[in-house]
């Protein structure tokens, strides 16, 4: 692992988001790779687990588009403070706000995600 690919599968991240590609998403991480999300009860372990959760995200949207604000890079971990835009499928205009912290293992993978945003927050705008 470089301290270029830590950056690289962060940018392909969001980038994926912002494409709607779920499958371009999943495989920033690792096989076993783990996203811990808010309002999600237990932990995403897993392609599965990640590609079901991705799809159901994004199918709330027309468009969506993750901008990393800042990034912080330390060792195999970087936090990234991201604002998204986006249009959801009922018409209505979405601003998120939060903070990704991605750990990343020896190939370049994500092996862990916490992220820090409200889906309460979005879901109500998305409503309306």
């Amino acid at each position: 692992m470089t301290s270029e690919s830590i950056p690289a599968v962060v940018e392909q991240y969001f980038a994926a988001i912002g494409k709607m590609d779920a499958e371009s998403w999943v495989s920033c991480f690792a096989e076993q790779g783990v996203s811990y999300e808010p309002g999600v009860p237990v932990p995403l372990q897993g392609h599965a687990a990640l590609g079901q959760f991705i799809r159901g995200v994004l199918d709330l949207f027309q468009t969506i588009e993750l901008t990393a604000d800042h990034v912080f890079v330390t060792g195999n971990r970087t936090a990234v403070k991201f604002t998204g835009r986006g249009r959801g499928k009922t018409g209505r205009d979405v601003v998120i706000e939060g903070i990704d912290v991605f750990e990343v293992n020896e190939k370049g993978l994500i092996q862990t995600v916490w992220g820090y945003w409200n889906p309460a927050a979005m879901l109500a705008q998305l409503q309306g």
